[in-house]
């Protein structure tokens, strides 16, 4: 996908806004002096429409909110654009839209705009979303890979792959059942709790690919590596016991309401002390350390063996987001 946007899009597109690898760009001429304009847009494909921990609905809403909050913004405005295949039962389109509308208003966003298109039958399971938002951050804010430095510390929000593994028991394609479900939520009281700190450098929400892929891309944009800590990896039981009976890496599985925050060395602890303040960060962890010695992705467990991490050149769980 990154070799896809590079070659293709970003090669006919490119303007000094464009963002490819980034979750939201930063736009001039926001309507507040002390403001930052932040814009995104996100595509929501998930299959089933419905799973434990949310639906297509909520999960609209909160993929978009979280890109603009990991930007470091307060999310304002969304737009919603409906593409809804021919025979879905309006039952169903009600219960989707009361559950988005519900998501939007626990967030304190408005959907002010949209358009809807009726598609024939099979092309889409359902429905399709896409989803614009806007939100202001404070100007002057920087935060993106340029700034990470060797020894910054890496943290994550909470248990990865609750996300994926969810919609996967939801498919029933394997015949297993659970009762693990979805982390979709806002990450903004995350986000927000860390801007303050002079040395954040970096955030992220680990959705498609997950955690080892957001930290691929911090690889290729700084060349050093990261070297993560396999004892304190969040990862619940439910997940690991699924991925083992699939020959899934739960690094690699989506998540829909955590952050990957990337912070210098001597606030780390300041970091996960706020997060772990919160209702939403009560289980993060600091999990790694940017090495300058090497440009890979390790994983080092308690004894001191070390496994590399690929980069993810498929997707293990299409359609989970």
């Amino acid at each position: 996908m990154r070799q896809l946007i590079e070659s293709v899009f970003v090669r006919h597109l490119g303007n000094p806004w464009l963002a490819p690898l980034a979750d939201a760009a930063v736009l001039p001429d926001a309507p507040e002096d002390d403001q930052e304009l932040v814009f995104t847009s996100d595509g929501v494909t998930v299959q089933p429409l419905f799973f434990a921990g949310g639906d297509i609905g909520s999960l609209a809403v909160h993929g978009t909110v979280n890109d603009l909050a990991v930007a470091g913004a307060m999310p304002r405005y969304l737009s919603l654009n409906a593409f809804l295949e021919e025979g879905l039962p309006l039952e169903q389109l009600e219960r989707i839209v009361k559950s988005l509308a519900a998501a939007a208003r626990a967030c304190d966003v408005q959907v002010v705009a949209g358009d809807t298109k009726v598609l024939p039958r099979g092309l889409c399971g359902g429905a399709y979303f896409g989803v614009s938002g806007i939100g202001l951050r404070p100007r002057g804010l920087v935060l993106g890979a340029d700034g990470i430095r060797p020894g910054d510390a890496v943290l994550v929000s909470g248990p990865v792959g609750d996300h994926g593994i969810a919609v996967m028991l939801a498919r029933e394609e394997f015949g297993l059942s659970g009762s693990l479900a979805s982390d979709s939520g806002s990450v903004v009281p995350l986000t927000q709790a860390l801007l303050d700190l002079t040395g954040l450098r970096f955030m992220r929400d680990p959705t498609r690919g997950g955690l080892a892929t957001v930290l691929h891309e911090v690889i290729h944009a700084t060349g050093q590596g990261v070297t993560l800590e396999e004892e304190r990896l969040p990862i619940r039981g439910s997940v690991r016991s699924a991925c083992d009976m699939l020959g899934y890496d739960p690094l690699y599985i989506a998540c829909e309401g955590r952050v990957v925050a990337i912070v210098a060395e001597d606030q780390a602890d300041e970091a996960l002390r706020r997060w772990q303040s919160l209702p939403q960060g009560r289980e993060a962890q600091r999990i790694g350390t940017l090495d300058p010695h090497h440009d890979r992705l390790l994983l080092v467990n308690e004894w001191g063996g070390e496994r590399l991490l690929q980069e993810l050149e498929d997707d293990p769980l299409p359609r989970i987001c």
